[in-house]
């Protein structure tokens, strides 16, 4: 509609001047003819033509037409001037810091390109502000995490410590297990900080500086499942395996692919004692070898599971000190398997908890 009217308008006032400037010059020919002045070879032939509709039309026509042109640039050019003007009131608007407003796109020459090119950079700014608050916001969180977490150990040890160095013990019994639970929340403190520098270490560093060989993940997990046994035997836990393929071979770095698997049995056992056996599941599905480790413990919550693998995150039964470690095995473990190209997930109900991992497997060329 307006679109309509705004071709109407020129053509209004093009038709407009046409027929007045037509009036004038038929008035002032009529003038110079019955005025009996001179020049009579050039009225002659006007007088011939007074009255016929040629001679309006041949001047109505270019008449029409420059004041079509000169109509519809001005407007055209007062559009142009109206929407640079709304532009420049939009910028000034999200300039003031309100980055949710849009700037208009219209056809109007470069202006239309110049105010989608706005939109674009106000939605980048949005993106990168966006990005800046949540890395501030971790960051804080990171500071707050680390600082509960080498604080509780640190206590326990300064705790046990000074009631030695207080000779506030009953005899060397005593002292012994004072001795004793300082070594091991420092050697909790000390796992605390290589999780710390593994992570970061993880963090920092390309897939191309991990150093990949043939693996094959059957044989690592009865090789992994045989240096847990005492631990699992310690909780009660019976382990099951199996395996659909005979190998399953992957191309990996075995020793940080072994760390991904022995944080993931530890945690099974540390939460899954109370289904009183551990289950894995070794299969190909289409090109990627997939494994399966399965507790029938206590299940995670639902609004759990999508923070598991972030760094620090754990469930808040499992802040226990006698169960809770440091809050960062997963993130380690999702940051290894990602820079072997694969992906780690978690799902969990009443009856199962079910870690999923999955690598490229290796391909037939290299097999033989």
């Amino acid at each position: 509609m307006r679109t309509n009217w705004r071709v109407a308008v020129p053509l209004f006032w093009s038709a407009l001047t046409t027929a007045v400037v037509l009036a004038v010059i038929t008035t002032i020919a009529k003038s110079i003819y019955f005025s009996k002045l001179s020049l009579n070879s050039l009225f002659i032939w006007i007088n011939y033509y007074i009255g016929y509709p040629d001679i309006y039309y041949l001047t109505a026509l270019p008449l029409f037409m420059l004041s079509a042109l000169y109509f519809f640039k001005r407007e055209k050019d007062a559009r142009y001037h109206r929407y640079l003007i709304h532009i420049i009131e939009d910028v000034q608007r999200i300039a003031d810091g309100d980055f949710d407003h849009k700037v208009p796109v219209q056809s109007i020459g470069e202006l239309g390109q110049l105010a989608g090119n706005i939109n674009q950079v106000v939605e980048r700014l949005k993106t990168s502000i966006d990005e800046e608050r949540r890395a501030e916001s971790t960051k804080n969180e990171l500071i707050t995490n680390v600082s509960h977490d080498l604080r509780t150990p640190l206590t326990s040890i300064t705790g046990y410590l000074g009631l030695i160095e207080q000779d506030r013990y009953r005899d060397e019994v005593e002292l012994r297990y004072y001795v004793n639970m300082a070594y091991e929340e420092s050697q909790r403190l000390f796992q605390l900080i290589q999780d710390l520098f593994e992570y970061t270490r993880l963090s920092n560093i390309t897939g191309a500086t991990i150093q990949k060989a043939p693996i094959n993940l059957v044989e690592m997990m009865r090789q992994l499942f045989a240096q847990f046994r005492l631990q699992l035997q310690e909780a009660g836990i019976e382990q099951h395996m199996t395996f659909f393929e005979s190998q399953l071979l992957v191309m990996a770095d075995g020793n940080k692919l072994r760390r991904v698997f022995e944080n993931l049995i530890s945690n099974a056992i540390k939460y899954g004692g109370e289904g009183k056996y551990l289950e894995v599941m070794g299969f190909k599905e289409g090109d990627e070898a997939v494994i399966q480790i399965i507790n029938y413990g206590e299940s995670i919550p639902q609004t759990d599971l999508p923070h598991i693998f972030e760094r620090f995150y754990r469930v808040e039964k499992s802040r226990a000190t006698h169960t809770g470690g440091s809050g960062i095995g997963l993130a380690i473990a999702k940051s290894i398997v990602e820079l072997h190209g694969g992906t780690i997930s978690a799902s969990s109900d009443e009856e199962r908890t079910v870690f999923t991992v999955r690598l490229n497997i290796l391909g037939e060329k290299a097999n033989s």
